[in-house]
């Protein structure tokens, strides 16, 4: 059971700090004990180790222990040449901390400033952005003896600044899943490419009347209560922003800065046929725009679409991945780049195709790069002439 109670007294907790700035402000590189470190952040590993919380995951901040992994942790961690030598990531709210700066000490405290009782349990103090599994291994080191770690504190940031460390940290070491990552740049406060691909593969997931309606799956796991989850968030958000973004951390960045990117000029525009519609702010016809073309794929191919077997691959990785390849192609013949182009007009393209729904199966379209490319040949060579 979890219980959260205040602490009935002031609890204050010091050690050395290094102040260093850098352009999301500054952090703190400290040397903490680990009896202190696993005493403010142990609320989070405990609770998260007994129950998987949907909003831990989809913040980010925590992902799901693995039991394994903490009990090897734990057996290593008495090793006689146990060490940590890479920094715990951790997040403190700027109320609870202060830093003398002439002897480069910082105090955390259950007290905020300028009050004089406690206003949150000190196992509340810290969220951890990276390294949860070490501390929730050092439970298990003995109190007695002295186990310093390493530890990187960010005073003062808010969750979406969190969340993008922590999908950085952690999508660049291959530590988490991108559809997780993804699935972060929903907490930005800006708009960047990422944060409006990851909210049209949300938006055509939660519609009914979508052809993807609950078959994308958030986190890259299947959602518990589905069974027809046919593509991952990052697939999704991946072969959609190819479209919007040469690159698009560049263009996240630029928006972070108040900067506008730069428009796409009349020969990239046919590269990236969604850019200037992003850089307008037209997220809503985008997502339009990709429901009317998937609606046709769907209105052309329903058995194939709505395959739950293993033999036919158009709703599947291959098969989704082909079709977006192809869009850019079909939606230049039919419009101009910013048209929205109604589903009807869609269809009549694919109807230039002489596949049926049964043929688009694996033995024709193997797994992998080979078949993706065979699909997609086959489709420009019957839809475009190519």
């Amino acid at each position: 059971m979890d219980i959260d109670l205040i602490d009935p007294d002031r609890i204050d907790l010091s050690f050395k700090c290094l102040k260093a700035s850098q352009p999301i402000g500054d952090i703190f590189i400290a040397a903490m004990s680990h009896t202190d470190l696993c005493r403010i952040s142990h609320f989070d590993v405990r609770r998260v180790i007994q129950k998987e919380r949907d909003v831990e995951r989809y913040l980010g901040i925590q992902r799901p222990l693995d039991g394994k992994r903490v009990k090897e942790l734990e057996e290593y961690v008495n090793y006689y040449d146990a060490t940590f030598p890479t920094a715990v990531i951790i997040a403190i709210n700027d109320q609870y901390v202060s830093y003398d700066e002439n002897n480069m000490v910082m105090t955390v405290s259950n007290v905020a400033d300028g009050d004089e009782t406690p206003s949150v349990a000190i196992r509340h103090l810290a969220r951890v952005i990276d390294g949860q599994h070490r501390i929730a291994g050092l439970f298990a080191y003995d109190k007695n003896q002295s186990f310093i770690v390493p530890v990187t504190i960010f005073v003062g940031s808010d969750i979406s600044d969190q969340a993008y460390v922590f999908s950085t940290v952690n999508l660049e070491q291959n530590k988490v899943s991108k559809s997780l990552a993804y699935d972060l740049f929903a907490l930005a406060r800006t708009r960047s490419p990422q944060k409006t691909c990851h909210n049209i593969a949300v938006a055509l997931d939660q519609d009914e009347q979508s052809p993807f309606f609950k078959r994308i799956k958030r986190l890259g796991v299947a959602t518990p209560g589905r069974d027809f989850e046919t593509l991952t968030q990052a697939q999704f958000v991946e072969a959609l922003l190819k479209y919007i973004s040469k690159d698009a951390k560049q263009d996240r960045d630029l928006l972070l800065r108040g900067k506008a990117p730069t428009p796409a000029n009349s020969e990239d525009t046919r590269k990236y046929v969604l850019r200037n519609m992003f850089i307008n702010e037209r997220d809503l016809d985008i997502a339009q725009l990709i429901n009317n073309y998937f609606d046709a794929v769907k209105a052309r191919w329903p058995e194939a679409w709505d395959y739950r077997g293993e033999g036919l691959i158009l709703n599947r990785t291959n098969g989704f991945r082909a079709l977006m390849r192809v869009f850019r192609d079909i939606y230049l013949y039919l419009a101009a780049p910013g048209d929205i182009v109604p589903t009807e007009n869609f269809l009549e393209m694919f109807k230039r195709s002489t596949l049926e729904d049964k043929q688009i199966s694996r033995e024709q379209f193997p797994p992998g790069s080979s078949g993706e490319g065979a699909l997609v040949r086959r489709l420009r060579e019957e839809i475009l002439g190519d």
